[in-house]
């Protein structure tokens, strides 16, 4: 569920574009993103748990600067979904390069210190980490591509995008199981 959470910006602002103007639906993104992680920092959170919420305020800061800079920008209002996802992708990924998968963070608050050094939760983390990482990817493009290609298509954008976040969180919940059973049995 602390995936859930985390979202909640990127969730929020995917439900308002469209119902209220892009560059409200941002701020409403950015103010959730700065609440949220200021709430996690208050209940103890370290920030390695919390790159998907710094993520947001970041990308939701500059979304919104730009949105309210060029309030008719149509370019703001027709790619800032693919955008968001586009810009997740990037922090993934980019967490994968580093070596510090941005899932480890999270995953430390639910599992026993004696386990952050074992070699399993490390591939375990990067694992998970790739598929959201692919899934933001997929999400980002196929949103761009369904947005320039078939302007009308917003529930099948919507689709991409829910399935994008529902998939890998079925993954995330169900693999440290298997993972965990397939190093047992060696």
């Amino acid at each position: 569920m602390a995936y859930l959470r985390s979202f909640l910006p990127w969730i929020a602002v995917s439900v308002l574009i469209g119902a209220i103007e892009v560059r409200y639906a941002l701020l409403v993104g950015l103010v959730l993103a700065v609440v949220l992680a200021m709430g996690q920092r208050r209940a103890g959170r370290a920030w390695d748990a919390l790159v998907i919420e710094v993520s947001a305020a970041v990308f939701f800061a500059v979304g919104t600067g730009v949105a309210f800079a060029v309030p008719d920008s149509a370019f703001v209002e027709h790619y800032a979904s693919a955008g968001s996802s586009l810009w997740l992708a990037l922090i993934a990924w980019g967490s994968l390069l580093i070596g510090r998968p941005f899932t480890l963070g999270i995953a430390k608050t639910q599992v026993p210190a004696a386990f952050w050094g074992n070699p399993v939760f490390h591939r375990v983390n990067v694992t998970i980490s790739a598929v959201w990482a692919a899934s933001f990817t997929v999400s980002g493009i196929g949103s761009a591509w369904l947005r320039h290609s078939q302007p009308g298509s917003d529930t099948a954008r919507t689709v991409l995008t829910v399935a994008c976040i529902a998939l890998p969180i079925l993954f995330t919940v169900r693999y440290p199981d298997i993972a965990r059973a397939r190093a047992t049995a060696k």
